[in-house]
């Protein structure tokens, strides 16, 4: 009980220091949009061709660095119409509150390998005090996702959206479609909030991954829609006070924390919350992933609330035995740390009978793991299972199916 008291209480200081802050940003950004600032830098006045033919890369760069530059808060405008963007960086720090708006729709170029292997699609890097508004972002990773299933040899693919040590961002209705690997991804940002976003690509697509965060911390996540062919929320290391709610999954791999251990000298994820959401035909709910092997890393605080599971292959799942192929740690065990992870309030259906699988470090054991509350079948109509492996904690409420964990 204790263990509880104390997540809820984590749950009540993070929302109050997660979500304070970009509101009070958004509300900035709202006052100063209503005074009506004349710096506005639409990019067909620099060039750009809204024929989604026309390789408007350059005219794109002209007006961010004419915004950037700007000393009064700015905004480049993408208006209505199609606009095809190849590779393209819009670095910063820039001299005001910038504002990118897109009315429209902006494509990649319909070669693929046009990317080369860059790793990016669009790039904000260094970018404070930022929104990024609206509009549509196509990636067209068709002829991509074809190459990797046919095993051809493919260049590594590039992420859609991303954000490099940025700080005080606002991503607001943005909708990016097809991703070749990634929709969007924060690395190394700070105070970031996202919110009504819309991340699509085909059930099947490899490697689509709706949003990846690595190395930042108070970030927010709301209201937004993830159907992909891989995790809907990709949590990687080095993540601090990251709160996901109100999320709809669907199809995809759910939310994962990890794969941790990729490396012996790992930076840690903590305080992470996930609440109000819904995850349909994923093949997990929430996950937490390690492989088998040594690490300084660790996953700690983490609390799971109020998730409703509509036909989910592994609903509650801790993997520490990763290892794809079996190569490279078949004989080893995961250093990663995970402790103080409460679960409450999952309900719902389980595609598979064991509803419920926490499998645990031999070296490192799960502990303070709490469930409450958790009402989760089987949808085949015979009782749902649960298995543990090195898992220690404590139950409270209902639980079903029946809790396996060692007190």
């Amino acid at each position: 009980m204790h263990q509880q008291r104390q997540s809820q209480i984590h749950v009540n200081k993070m929302t109050k220091s997660n979500i304070t802050l970009p509101l009070l940003f958004a509300l900035l950004t709202f006052i100063d949009a209503s005074t009506g600032s004349s710096n506005v830098f639409n990019v067909v006045t620099f060039g750009a061709k809204p024929d989604g033919v026309t390789d408007s890369t350059g005219a794109f760069l002209k007006a961010w660095q004419a915004a950037c530059g700007s000393a009064a808060s700015a905004t480049v405008m993408v208006p209505t119409g199609t606009f095809m963007v190849k590779g393209i960086t819009f670095g910063g720090p820039c001299k005001s509150r910038l504002t990118f708006q897109v009315a429209g729709t902006v494509v990649a170029p319909a070669d693929y390998r046009a990317f080369g292997n860059s790793g990016y699609w669009i790039l904000f890097n260094k970018v404070n005090k930022m929104s990024l508004v609206g509009g549509t972002f196509d990636a067209r990773a068709k002829g991509f996702w074809a190459c990797r299933k046919a095993g051809q040899n493919c260049p590594p693919g590039v992420r859609s959206i991303t954000f490099n040590s940025g700080k005080d961002v606002i991503i607001s209705g943005v909708k990016s479609m097809n991703s070749q690997v990634t929709h969007m991804a924060l690395n190394g940002c700070t105070n970031v909030a996202v919110r009504n976003v819309k991340l699509v690509a085909p059930g099947d697509s490899p490697n689509t991954d709706g949003f990846h965060i690595q190395f930042s911390n108070g970030v927010t996540f709301t209201g937004s829609t993830i159907q992909t062919g891989d995790d809907c929320v990709a949590i990687g290391p080095g993540t601090r006070n990251f709160l996901i709610s109100k999320l709809a999954c669907g199809p995809g791999h759910g939310v994962s924390i990890g794969s941790l251990a990729k490396d012996l000298n790992e930076d840690g994820v903590e305080n992470v919350t996930l609440s109000s959401s819904v995850f349909t035909g994923t093949q997990n709910g929430v996950r937490i992933k390690s492989w088998a092997r040594p690490s300084t890393g660790f996953v700690r605080n983490v609390f799971f609330q109020s998730l409703i599971m509509k036909n989910v292959q592994n609903p509650i799942i801790i993997d520490q035995n990763y290892c794809p192929s079996n190569q490279g740690c078949p004989t080893e065990q995961s250093g990663v740390a995970i402790s103080q992870v409460t679960y409450k309030n999952i309900q719902g259906t389980s595609a598979t009978q064991q509803a419920m699988k926490l499998v645990c470090s031999k070296t490192k054991p799960c502990t303070g793991i709490t469930l409450q509350d958790i009402k989760l079948s089987y949808n085949k109509g015979t009782p749902a299972t649960s298995y543990c492996f090195n898992a220690i904690g404590t139950s409270l409420g209902l639980i079903q199916p029946t809790s396996c964990l060692k007190r």
